[in-house]
């Protein structure tokens, strides 16, 4: 994700200050990792830079100086294109943090001592990890007061984890053969 990009889609909907850019950032991605306000203002200044967003009006009404920021038109035909870009497909498994570790468990094996070579419990465990998170996100769509962005967050979430849940399920039926195949020389 761009937060360039993000922050140019919010400065669209309407002219804010950092401090307002993080706070509707938080609010539309609630399952992403909340921006930290110098992200924000060090995004806004790149952004300023290259003519995407200006300065709107800088203001102090009894505090610390505000400013508030737009988007150009430079801006929006960069947020056209980005738009328009189809997003690449998840990166293969070798990157995956869940697949790597049942490889390297299955090379350290007993090496590694206390069970912590063993990939079946390090799947189980795994496997118990996703399922208490999709029990914390279907809590998040059941909620009345959610908002569509948190229910549909919470959808693309439980949809992925899903993903990973089946994954571990067949890695567990091929374990003696993927053990045979990583620990053969």
């Amino acid at each position: 994700m761009s937060t360039g990009h993000v922050l140019l889609g919010l400065l669209a909907s309407e002219p804010g200050h950092g401090y307002d850019l993080k706070r509707r950032h938080d609010e539309r991605f609630p399952q992403a990792r909340p921006l930290a306000y110098g992200q924000v203002y060090t995004t806004l200044q790149r952004l300023v830079r290259d003519g995407l967003a200006e300065v709107d009006e800088t203001e102090s009404e009894g505090g610390p100086e505000r400013t508030t920021y737009r988007v150009t038109e430079g801006g929006k035909q960069a947020l056209r294109k980005w738009l328009s870009e189809v997003a690449p497909p998840a990166p293969v498994t070798a990157a995956n943090e869940i697949f790597s570790k049942l490889v390297v468990a299955m090379l350290a094996g007993e090496a590694t001592g206390a069970g912590a070579g063993d990939p079946e419990a390090y799947l189980r465990a795994q496997r118990a990890a996703h399922l208490t998170r999709m029990r914390e996100l279907t809590a998040v769509k059941s909620d009345p007061g959610a908002s569509l962005s948190a229910v549909l967050s919470a959808d693309f979430a439980i949809t992925h984890l899903d993903a990973d849940l089946r994954w571990m399920e067949n890695a567990v039926q091929r374990l003696g053969a993927l053990a045979e195949e990583v620990t053969s020389p």
